[in-house]
């Protein structure tokens, strides 16, 4: 954008935050998320940082300055307080715990420390003799600012260290050497206290209401309100505040030869200073992610804002053994809670057409990060989703992802229009084949009325050869794609049809390459009955329904081979029986009933059979394929080195069902990471919950 339009984003960024802050810390509503708050604030600051000449005394990036202020004196922070590197996903913390391992050469298992992430200020308090002296903000990490006077009117930071008992500090594994040494230390020497100096929720909602009766300016949220209190000349004004402090360490605490940072925390508390309960220590990165997942669940439960949780290496003496890279050190990282509403602009819509032939808007996206991903593109579901949402092209939106939920629109900000907004329109025709586009009665869905039209033809084509239908090795979207254009390929009883010479002339296609597709497409002439309706692209029939039709099949007839058989069998089927199958409903019992007795579907049938396709026999299950008859499943959250196709198969190999919804009838729910609504509605049922891990056991597979 020019300096024009940055300064015009500008402006409309500080009407639009100052808007939704009044509302909720004055008026005490709520129209939009407080992630999708700081979304707009965050897109202000970088405009701000790219525009510097339009930063202005008023906007809500200058309400507290990140350096040290000139009025308060500077402090030199020994040892640094140093920054966290960050991560978002198990994988992250996977990553980083390898990196650990490669750096310590030394068959050692890591556990860990968790602590929640305060959303506050990092403050380094100095005790000498025992006695409090001085205490600073972290400013760069090097220097800081003296804020000695104001951060005593904290009654959570003792003015003196607290001498504990010998005894007490046998119990957290002091030897008489350590404890001679600590005592020493209080009494004679010097200690530093790290933490976070914070404001609660309860203080923050209490001060604001008195501020705003009084007609006193609103604090803006705890974090900004414990900053300002701190960075107060009046220490009157901070001891109004009441702020809290929480330690999470001890600087230097490898002098003291402690053992393990849980030792050192509670050797903190026999101090005086104030810990946080809810911390934990983990024995492996698998209870790490469970803390992680309960706490990110869990955190308005806290009295204070969180928005994370730090791990650290427990074993200290691999701290100085990793080291520091940069500002940050290798021994411990701050796992991110994953944003689930977020600001971003719609670019564009374009229109994208399904094996069935129904057109989807899709969103076209300034990338944004949410619930732990980068989102370039969001379905717009349809055009009726369109007009309640008055959705417009360069329209400011907040978009939604929580746990495995598909990213979607859930709210535009129309105070941000600044007029070069467009009407998203419903296509007349076909972006592919250009044939017109039709409304069915009764449904929102807009369908291409070609149905040989080519971007249809190329989705059902891969349909079938896809990993949940036929798992054609080698015939992925692309080669299909090439296979039409060449005039090889027109229907799928076309792929079993085709020789190494037809191949061998296509680009990328050598002897050795045509003769493994061949044998690849060969391989599956004989097919699991589920996999082949499924495969078949009939409306509206998923795999789960396709297993329900299987399964229908095989308990009338005892023996299934030709696809003669599976017409026969379905041409027999009356609409109501068809009905009458679980979790089959009218609209899809039509959609089945109307494809065997479609002229041309039947013809399709018909030479696949006349091209070798046969229906594979279905084997007796033996005890361990049974294990989870009539058990319903229900997966949720990312399963990290699982997919979500490998999980389903074996699930169905063991004879369970799986289901997109929980209910009283679902026996179990398998969560990964940012698991969402789900999880939440099994907890509420009491359902019971499986992690990767002990699905991984049940059903012997390796994540």
């Amino acid at each position: 954008m020019n300096k024009q339009e940055a300064k015009n984003r500008i402006e409309k960024l500080k009407k639009e935050i100052n808007h939704h802050r009044y509302l909720y810390h004055v008026l005490d509503r709520q129209e939009i998320s407080e992630g999708a708050l700081d979304s707009l604030k965050n897109e202000l600051f970088k405009l701000e940082q790219e525009y510097p000449e339009f930063i202005a005394a008023d906007s809500p990036t200058q309400r507290v300055e990140g350096k040290p202020l000139d009025k308060f004196g500077k402090v030199a922070h020994e040892p640094p307080m140093l920054s966290l590197f960050d991560a978002f996903s198990a994988q992250d913390m996977s990553d980083w715990e390898n990196r650990a391992k490669r750096i310590i050469k030394a068959q050692i298992a890591l556990d860990y420390y968790c602590e929640l992430k305060f959303d506050g200020l990092a403050m380094s308090l100095h005790y000498e003799k025992g006695i409090f002296t001085q205490g600073a903000t972290r400013g760069n990490g090097k220097v800081g600012e003296d804020v000695t006077n104001n951060l005593k009117t904290i009654e959570s930071i003792p003015l003196s260290l607290r001498i504990p008992h010998k005894e007490e500090l046998k119990k957290i594994g002091f030897d008489l050497g350590q404890i001679n040494k600590l005592l020493s230390a209080i009494k004679s020497g010097e200690i530093i206290i790290r933490g976070e100096a914070l404001m609660t929720k309860k203080v923050f909602n209490e001060l604001n209401k008195k501020y705003e009766k009084a007609g006193k300016k609103v604090l803006a949220n705890p974090r900004n309100g414990a900053a300002g209190s701190i960075r107060q000349l009046d220490s009157k004004i901070t001891a109004e505040r009441k702020l809290d402090f929480y330690v999470y360490g001890i600087a230097g605490a490898d002098d003291l030869k402690l053992q393990t940072h849980e030792q050192e925390i509670k050797l903190a508390k026999l101090l005086g200073l104030k810990i946080l309960e809810g911390n934990k220590y983990c024995k492996n990165l698998d209870e790490v992610n469970k803390f992680h997942r309960y706490w990110e669940e869990n955190r308005a439960k806290l009295l204070m804002e969180v928005d994370g949780v730090v791990i650290k290496v427990n074993n200290l003496s691999l701290w100085s053994v990793l080291g520091i890279v940069g500002k940050g050190p290798r021994y411990a990282i701050a796992y991110k809670f994953a944003a689930e509403q977020v600001t971003t602009v719609l670019k564009d819509a374009v229109w994208q057409i399904g094996r069935t032939g129904t057109l989807t808007p899709i969103g076209v996206l300034e990338p944004v990060r949410v619930g732990g991903v980068t989102v370039s593109h969001v379905t717009l579901h349809n055009m009726d989703e369109i007009e309640r949402l008055d959705l417009k092209i360069n329209d400011t939106i907040i978009i939604e992802r929580a746990g495995d939920v598909i990213p979607k629109v859930v709210q535009v900000l129309p105070k941000m229009r600044v007029g070069n907004e467009k009407e998203i329109l419903i296509p007349k025709n076909c972006p592919i084949c250009g044939s017109r586009v039709e409304r069915i009665l009764g449904e929102v869905a807009l369908r291409c009325t070609n149905k040989n039209c080519y971007a249809v033809t190329l989705r059902r084509l891969s349909h079938w050869t896809s990993k949940a239908a036929m798992d054609i090795e080698g015939l992925g979207p692309k080669v299909v794609e090439q296979l039409v254009k060449a005039g090889l390929v027109s229907d799928i009883a076309d792929f079993y049809s085709l020789s190494e010479d037809d191949l061998k002339p296509l680009e990328r296609f050598a002897d050795k390459s045509a003769e493994n597709l061949v044998k690849a497409i060969a391989a599956k002439k004989e097919l699991d009955l589920a996999r082949f309706i499924y495969g078949l692209g009939i409306r509206h029939v998923g795999e789960e329904t396709a297993l329900l039709l299987a399964e229908r099949i095989r308990n009338q007839e005892s023996e299934i081979r030709n696809l003669f058989d599976v017409l026969k069998m379905f041409q027999s089927i009356k609409l109501e029986q068809l009905e009458e199958i679980e979790d089959i409903g009218p609209i899809v019992a039509k959609s089945i009933y109307d494809w065997f007795r479609d002229k041309k579907d039947v013809e399709l049938l018909k030479k696949l059979e006349k091209n070798g396709v046969l229906i594979a026999q279905h084997a007796t299950r033996n005890t361990q394929q049974s294990k989870f008859i009539g058990k319903t499943f229900v997966l949720t959250g990312a399963l990290s080195d699982l997919t979500r196709n490998e999980a389903k198969a074996k699930i169905r190999e063991l004879g369970g069902k799986i289901s997109s919804t929980v209910s009283k009838n679902t026996d179990f729910v398998v969560a990964g990471e940012n698991p969402g609504s789900k999880y939440d509605k099994a907890i509420e049922l009491g359902v019971k919950v499986l992690s990767k891990e002990e699905f991984s056991k049940i059903t012997n597979l390796q994540v």
